[in-house]
C-alpha cells in the first residue's frame, strides 16, 4: 500500500502525508547514496508515491533536496548576555542535533557536490546562509552591547567559531563532540576580542 493509499484509507489528509513522505525518502536517499545517485525514481519508490507527485510539487531532485535539507535542525539562537555562552550554548545544541539526526550524514554529502555542481551551489548557498543567522546575530548583539569592535568583520568571526568544526568533519572524519565546544569557543574569542595594533604601530 502506497503513502497515498495509506492516507486515503486512514483519513488523513493524502497531500500533507504524501508530502512529509517524499521529504524522508529524500533524507535517507541522500544519506545512503548522496546526492549524484539520488533521482526522483527512487525518491517515490521509496516514498510510495507516483513520480507524478512529486513533480507536482517540485521541478526537479535540486529544490527537492533544498526543501528536505532545510526541515533538518539548524543552529538555535541563544542570547546569555554573554557572547561566549551564546557560542558554547548554540554550538553544544547543534553538535547534539548534528549526531542524532540525518543531518550528520546528509550535510557532508550536500558539501562535497556543492564543489563542483555550480547550480546546487546556487541554490543551496541561501539556505545556508540562513541556517548561519543565528551566530552572526550572536556576533551582531555583542557589538551592541560594546563586546567587540563595531569594525570587526563579522563573517571572518563566524568562521573563525565554526572553523574547528568543519576541519573535524570534512578532514579528520570524527564524531562531533560537544566537549571541544568551550576551548573551541574560548580560543577564538582570544583572538577576535585581543587588542588591535593601529596600523604603523611597532611597540
Amino acid at each position: 500500500m502506497t503513502a497515498e493509499e495509506t492516507s486515503a484509507s486512514t483519513g488523513r489528509p493524502r497531500s500533507e502525508e504524501a508530502h512529509r513522505a517524499i521529504l524522508e525518502a529524500t533524507l535517507q536517499l541522500l544519506a545512503e547514496a548522496g546526492f549524484s545517485a539520488l533521482t526522483v525514481e527512487g525518491v517515490a519508490s521509496r516514498a510510495g508515491v507516483g513520480k507524478a507527485t512529486i513533480y507536482r510539487r517540485w521541478a526537479s531532485k535540486l529544490p527537492l533536496v533544498v526543501e528536505a535539507f532545510g526541515g533538518l535542525p539548524g543552529m538555535e539562537d541563544f542570547d546569555t548576555g554573554d557572547l561566549g555562552e551564546d557560542l558554547k550554548k548554540m554550538l553544544r545544541s547543534y553538535i547534539q542535533a548534528f549526531n542524532s539526526t540525518a543531518l550528520s550524514a546528509v550535510l557532508p554529502s550536500l558539501a562535497g557536490e556543492r564543489a563542483h555542481n555550480p547550480e546546487l551551489a546556487k541554490v543551496f548557498e541561501p539556505v545556508s546562509l540562513a541556517r548561519r543567522g543565528p551566530l552572526v546575530r550572536a556576533f551582531e548583539r555583542a557589538v551592541e552591547r560594546g563586546e567587540i569592535s563595531p569594525d570587526l568583520d563579522l563573517e571572518l568571526a563566524c568562521d573563525l567559531v565554526v572553523g574547528p568544526i568543519a576541519v573535524s568533519l570534512f578532514f579528520k572524519g570524527g564524531r562531533l563532540n560537544t566537549r571541544g565546544v568551550g576551548p573551541m569557543v574560548d580560543l577564538a574569542l582570544a583572538g577576535i576580542l585581543a587588542p588591535r595594533s593601529a596600523p604603523g604601530d611597532s611597540s
